[in-house]
């Protein structure tokens, strides 16, 4: 199995930025990673070893990117609008850095967006921001909306808003959306929530599939038993789902 490294300096983020690309050909997996994971996760996880079959037969192509998430949401110290503006730079890395390597390596037609836990949001997020650019998403254990407070999981910008935090919370922008074109764009991706019952997040999933029933868009939200929020869990969904 093809599998590469790649490491640049990526002058949006002002640092090096690392990613690995698993398999030759087949449809692009832009693959986030966890709050705490790293670019290799997916790997470490042996995720990559359970959609191995799909990779050797060039059915996908990941491409499994880094996490900035102590530099920004869950950067403590920093201010939250800090915070924000940080995320949004790192949406700026995947969208002008990231995407166009995908589409210089790889020409297939279909990009998916997929993450695992903060990764699902990462996933989620971008697709729902710019539906254009991906044809099908893949969020597992998602969260989608970083205001809540639920469980130990707290409001990630300590009560602060803006319109940057509100147009990265899917659960709050999404409602509202009246754009036609983002709107039919969405209505064309495969979509794709998976969570557990006992998932902390079980009600905001529900809440954003509601929304995008309202909204005419046709997707799948699959409940599993249990909590369903780790590795051996998402080894079993990934060869499902993606």
């Amino acid at each position: 199995m093809n599998r590469e490294y790649h490491r640049w300096y990526s002058p949006r983020l002002g640092r090096d930025m690392e990613l690995l690309v698993f398999g030759h050909a087949g449809a692009k997996v832009l693959v986030f990673p966890t709050r705490d994971g790293r670019f290799h996760e997916y790997e470490d996880l042996r995720i990559v070893e359970a959609i191995r079959h799909k990779l050797e037969a060039g059915q996908l192509q990941l491409y499994c990117v880094d996490s900035l998430a102590w530099e920004g949401l869950y950067c403590n110290w920093c201010h939250p609008a800090d915070r924000i503006r940080r995320h949004q730079a790192f949406e700026d890395y995947i969208l002008h850095e990231v995407l166009p390597l995908m589409a210089a390596k790889n020409p297939h037609p279909c990009t998916i967006a997929h993450g695992c836990s903060l990764g699902a949001y990462h996933a989620a997020n971008i697709a729902f921001r710019h539906p254009h650019l991906f044809q099908k998403l893949a969020a597992f254990s998602g969260r989608f909306d970083l205001t809540l407070n639920v469980e130990h999981f707290r409001d990630l910008f300590d009560g602060y808003r803006d319109e940057l935090v509100y147009f990265h919370t899917p659960a709050q922008f999404l409602p509202n959306l009246d754009c036609h074109w983002r709107l039919d764009a969405l209505r064309r991706m495969d979509i794709v929530l998976v969570v557990g019952r006992e998932d902390p997040f079980i009600d905001n999933n529900r809440h954003v599939s509601r929304v995008l029933w309202d909204k005419g868009i046709w997707h799948a939200l699959h409940e599993w038993d249990s909590r369903a929020h780790q590795g051996y869990y998402w080894r079993r969904m990934a060869p499902l789902y993606l």
